[in-house]
């Protein structure tokens, strides 16, 4: 059977992104104000079409650049998930490939040019309201979230959210944004200085204005974390703070 592509009508591949980062110490998604029908108004996660000379990898720096000025090696980026359904768009059949982009003391962002503006905003009063979302991306976002969280229980990419240098107090305001819940930081302490090639001690200490100086810590080499750092119970129940590590 010969191959004839006008019996099939074409379709668009898009790169959307899920971006986090921390800010006051909360987890914050980067999200645009669209501009343009469709959903013009509504929240949206930035991305944008493939273009027809590029792989998808590449579109999804290219959006990072354009939305925060951020490129490879700012971020730890990896595919998060395909999304496909036939009427997710109303202009046409488009197929997202959606993207995990995690990074520490991301800039503000611009808007794009098919945005209004571009902005950071805590992830939890995103999904607080999933329908002020545009297409599926209350969804993308969700899914990007629950990556996250699962991820940092088994490696270390927790350390994509620190600076260069880090103190262990301030990796657990990672997990602890991610989980929200409070981790007893005696038995945090514990767990990740334990984990083998976690962390690194620099041999420096801070210097804070009051209170006693901290260790300060590099990511190690590992990239898979052993023992891993369980969640210990529901994520938001914070009525008895859990501790990491422990039995749920």
């Amino acid at each position: 059977m010969t191959y004839d592509a006008n019996r099939y009508p074409p379709f668009a591949v898009t790169a959307d992104l899920v971006v986090f980062t921390l800010r006051a110490g909360a987890l914050c998604a980067l999200l645009i104000r669209r501009g343009a029908a469709p959903y013009a108004g509504k929240l949206a996660l930035p991305g944008g079409f493939t273009h027809v000379n590029e792989d998808l990898e590449t579109a999804a720096y290219r959006e990072l650049q354009e939305e925060v000025n951020v490129g490879r090696g700012e971020v730890v980026l990896e595919q998060l998930k395909t999304y496909g359904a036939p009427a997710r768009d109303p202009r046409m059949r488009v197929v997202s490939v959606a993207w995990l982009a995690l990074g520490a003391n991301l800039p503000e962002p611009r808007a794009g040019s098919d945005a209004a503006e571009a902005f950071w905003m805590p992830v939890a009063e995103a999904l607080r309201r999933p329908m002020q979302l545009a297409f599926d991306h209350a969804q993308i976002l969700g899914d990007g979230l629950e990556r996250a969280r699962s991820k940092i229980e088994y490696s270390t990419l927790a350390t994509a959210f620190c600076s260069r240098e880090f103190t262990v107090g301030e990796l657990r305001e990672v997990y602890e944004a991610l989980w929200s819940v409070e981790l007893d930081p005696r038995n945090f302490h514990r767990k990740v200085t334990g984990a083998d090639g976690f962390l690194t001690e620099t041999g420096k200490r801070t210097t804070p204005a009051v209170g006693r100086p901290a260790m300060l810590y590099r990511a190690g080499p590992a990239e898979q974390l052993n023992p891993p750092i369980l969640r210990a119970g529901p994520v938001g129940d914070t009525a008895e703070p859990p501790v990491a590590g422990t039995a749920p």
